[in-house]
């Protein structure tokens, strides 16, 4: 058991009957009354996000969670399949539990989230900038723009579609930024 005073962001707990992580928190004193701490908490296994407040000292429940690092093979109507690069352990996880599934590219490493204490899977976290190549965009034309920021939408490898600036071509290899979906920069 811990107390409130142990909070930090990504810390997860149990509450309610489910595994949440903390997303933020807020240690209030008023000037009357009673300390508390003032959270908002991401469940690990809906991701649904509540906010929630703590009396200061309250006693909480430490999850242990551990992330390993596999390796994105296919995906098919039972799940996203994912293998561990040392054991070639493959394991299934199911789309709620994948922070952003449209931007998995095969071959990459993702960081699986596990708790310690029943080796349950809690969800899958790509990496923060991936890689890929510009299948088809239309060409910019100069002078499109009265300012120096136009976007573009342009399809990828995996067939998601982003902006991009109007420089990127056909064939370009850019990077993406996948919790976001949105293009960071052209790759040389």
């Amino acid at each position: 058991m811990a107390s409130t005073s142990e909070f930090r962001n990504g810390l997860c707990i149990k509450f309610n009957h489910d595994i949440y992580k903390v997303v933020e928190f807020l240690h209030v004193k008023p000037g009357k009354g009673a300390a508390f701490v003032r959270t908002k908490l991401k469940s690990m296994t809906t991701g649904q996000v509540l906010e929630n407040t703590f009396p200061a000292g309250a006693k909480i429940d430490i999850v242990r969670i551990e992330t390993r690092e596999y390796q994105y093979l296919y995906h098919d109507d039972i799940g996203y399949h994912f293998m561990d690069s040392d054991t070639f352990e493959q394991i299934t996880i199911d789309k709620p539990r994948i922070n952003a599934p449209a931007f998995l590219k095969e071959g990459i490493i993702c960081l699986v989230l596990v708790n310690t204490d029943d080796e349950s899977i809690l969800g899958c976290e790509l990496p923060q900038h991936i890689e890929y190549e510009v299948t088809y965009t239309e060409p910019g034309v100069r002078g499109d723009t009265a300012s120096g920021n136009a976007l573009k939408p342009a399809t990828l490898e995996t067939g998601n579609s982003i902006n991009v600036p109007l420089f990127v071509n056909t064939g370009d290899r850019i990077k993406v930024d996948p919790a976001e979906g949105r293009y960071v920069e052209r790759v040389k």
